[in-house]
């Protein structure tokens, strides 16, 4: 098992390796095949791992591989751990990055980079691998960093293009502001407890739950202040509310891209990272509180904006954001394995989404706008289909009594009973039960919104578009000039996806449909004892999965009620009156303006932090480098040693009796000071 889950890690590093160095000279194919191959065979690995974690009785272990940093008491080593956590980090990493792998032989088929771009999904995909199966804090900060650097290169894959490359710089510049506090909270658990191993810190926790630092004349909760600022690199990494604003622009990447970041990967290592030190969060009540709160305001405020949003990878990745929130609410309230679960099948519908709307744009010729879609439904059947189900899936559609329903349904639901639960004796859990309804609501409308401006309603391209509610039509023509548009997108007819893009749809359909009844059990149900195994602590005090078992008819019925109420609203404004959400797009309301220009976040960060620091970087620049520092050093020696040459050079004239003058002159000049010195010594 050892050299299986050593090779299982490494495997995509050495696709990554071999087609990066020599794609040109491999070619397209071999390098795709390359890669590719290599990822179904990690992916199936992955799945045996899995299974016999989940029934064959696997205990957790660590393989050492190699001594990593060795200075003084600060000990590090390259290890593969693994157990319940990093076995469905594993499924969840390598199941859709194989996916992805094979939806890019289509996607990316016309793309004169191919090698280049496979060996950057490989290598993302190990760097995540790194993450997970980290036995110590240093190997999870060097897959979080690769994972960063494999997202800026993937973002802004396509580099000629100047808005892929500004969100590829801003994606890597807001994470390196959360990982910042990443750093520092290493730094403090380093400081504090000796040691950054896993194995050997959260042993100490426990019985260490008092210890301060004082600072300031205040004394500061010492766990409480290591795990706040670990969350801050969380925050950054699963775009969490303030730095959550590279997240949209991501979207300038290839739409296989998106999938690979938005649905399993990098933007859930934050959540991951925090389930994976419950031990230490548990112990940590102020902490989790933050994780509550900022979790439960990212759900509310991505939700809303994702009500006005028109392109149609846009929606889903403010969709994505929200879902974040759910997940980190769910910890923050002591639900680690709730979180876990909506992690696991979050994966499954949110890839088929993102995916699928990358089969619309790539039938309707580059397409992203929704507002020039509609009707798309008999020309993209199979892609109709499976998006329905996503759709259905993400709003968490299910039958409450029966216990029948999607994947979303059995995940979701698990988060929003867990609020309850803890909302009884917190009021942060309270008001994150709260908002985790309200926010229900405003993703079945979004997400049915975005079903029914693609697939039905009047179709407004090609002849279709002739035929467009008049105010649709005046609103297509103030689209943003980021949705990306193919000029011949209206000369042809929107068509179906080849078989090697509607594969990878069709399996993670299944997923969506399936994935949560088949686990339940085994991650928030009876058996989750069995399954976790000690990788998720739950505190004496926690018994928060017992409590929500609690819950009343009420609080079980609520998700589908706001839910149906979401579809309801969103079936009347875009098909039984359709043309009314443009309609209301077209007055350009306080309201809709707030959540168009997404609460204006970027241009309040433009306004402040951006032009603050381009003004301190001019005066430093302008008025202290060039101005001061060498104004008065090399500038200002050879300004004067210039002026000075120039004003001596004009005594040299070329003409020799003024030379012969000049030295007639000193002559008489000498002589008259041996003169006057002669009479003064007489």
């Amino acid at each position: 098992m050892e050299q299986l889950v050593t090779f299982l890690v490494l495997a995509p590093l050495l696709g990554a390796l071999v087609v990066g160095l020599f794609g040109r000279r491999l070619g397209d194919i071999v390098s795709q095949s390359l890669t590719t191959g290599l990822l179904l065979i990690t992916c199936g690995l992955s799945w045996y791992v899995f299974s016999q974690w989940t029934w064959g009785g696997l205990e957790a272990f660590t393989v050492h591989l190699a001594p990593f940093i060795n200075v003084g008491d600060f000990k590090s080593s390259w290890a593969i751990r693994i157990d319940g956590l990093s076995a469905v980090m594993l499924v969840v990493v390598t199941t859709v990055s194989a996916l992805v792998h094979i939806y890019s032989w289509g996607y990316m088929a016309q793309d004169d980079s191919r090698p280049r771009f496979f060996a950057y999904l490989s290598l993302f995909t190990f760097a995540m691998l790194a993450l997970v199966t980290a036995a110590d804090f240093m190997q999870l900060f060097f897959g979080w960093e690769g994972v960063g650097l494999a997202s800026y290169l993937l973002i802004g894959f396509w580099f000629k293009k100047a808005t892929a490359s500004a969100a590829a710089i801003k994606a890597f510049v807001v994470n390196r502001i959360g990982d910042f506090g990443f750093a520092l909270g290493i730094m403090t658990v380093f400081w504090a407890y000796g040691t950054v191993q896993f194995a050997e810190l959260f042993p100490l926790i426990a019985g260490s739950t008092d210890r301060g630092w004082e600072f300031a004349g205040q004394t500061f909760h010492l766990v409480d202040l290591a795990c706040a600022l670990l969350f801050v690199g969380a925050m950054g990494k699963s775009a969490q509310f303030f730095l959550h604003t590279w997240l949209p622009d991501a979207m300038e990447g290839p739409t296989p891209v998106s999938a690979l970041i938005h649905a399993a990967t990098m933007v859930t290592a934050g959540v991951y990272m925090v389930c994976l030190l419950s031990p230490m969060f548990e112990y940590a009540p102020v902490a989790r509180n933050i994780v509550t709160l900022v979790g439960a305001v990212t759900a509310l405020f991505a939700a809303t904006v994702g009500l006005a949003q028109n392109d149609i990878k846009r929606v889903i990745a403010y969709s994505t954001c929200s879902q974040l929130g759910y997940m980190f609410f769910a910890a923050g309230v002591g639900a680690y394995q709730a979180a876990m679960f909506h992690l696991f099948t979050h994966a499954f519908f949110k890839a088929l989404l993102f995916l699928g709307a990358g089969s619309v744009i790539h039938g309707m010729h580059h397409e992203q706008d929704m507002r020039r879609m509609g009707g798309l439904w008999k020309y993209l059947p199979v892609t109709y289909v499976v998006m329905t189900i996503g759709t259905l899936a993400i709003t968490g559609f299910g039958i409450p009594g029966l216990d029948i329903g999607f994947a979303g349904f059995y995940s979701k639901d698990t988060i929003i009973e867990a609020a309850w639960a803890a909302g009884r004796d917190n009021g942060i859990a309270n008001f994150a039960f709260i908002i985790s309804l309200v926010a229900a609501a405003l993703t079945a409308f979004y997400s049915w919104r975005l079903v029914f401006m693609t697939f039905h309603g009047t179709a407004k391209w090609g002849e279709g578009a002739a035929h467009a509610d008049d105010h649709d039509a005046a609103d297509a023509h103030a689209a943003d000039a980021h949705a990306a548009h193919d000029d011949h997108a209206h000369d042809h007819k929107p068509h179906e996806s080849p078989l090697v893009m509607l594969v990878p749809l069709i399996v993670l359909a299944v997923g969506a449909l399936g994935a949560g009844y088949a686990f339940v059990e085994q991650f928030v149900g009876e058996d989750q004892v069995a399954f976790w195994r000690g990788a998720i602590v739950n505190g004496p005090h926690n018994h928060i999965l017992h409590a929500m078992h609690e819950a009343p008819l009420w609080v079980i019925l609520a998700p589908l009620v706001v839910s149906v109420l979401g579809f309801a609203v969103a079936w009347w404004v875009y098909i039984a009156r359709e043309g009314m959400g443009a309609r209301i797009a077209a007055r350009r309301g306080p309201l809709w303006l707030l959540l168009y220009n997404k609460w204006f976040f970027d241009e309040i960060y433009e306004a402040t932090f951006v032009r603050a620091a381009r003004f301190l970087g001019d005066l430093f620049w302008k008025g202290g480098d060039q101005k001061l520092i060498d104004g008065f050093g090399p500038d200002g020696v050879s300004a004067l040693s210039m002026a000075v040459g120039k004003r001596t050079g004009k005594l040299q004239t070329g003409y020799l009796y003024h030379y012969a003058f000049i030295m007639l002159l000193g002559v008489a000049g000498l002589l008259s000071f041996a003169l006057y010195a002669f009479s003064r010594g007489g």
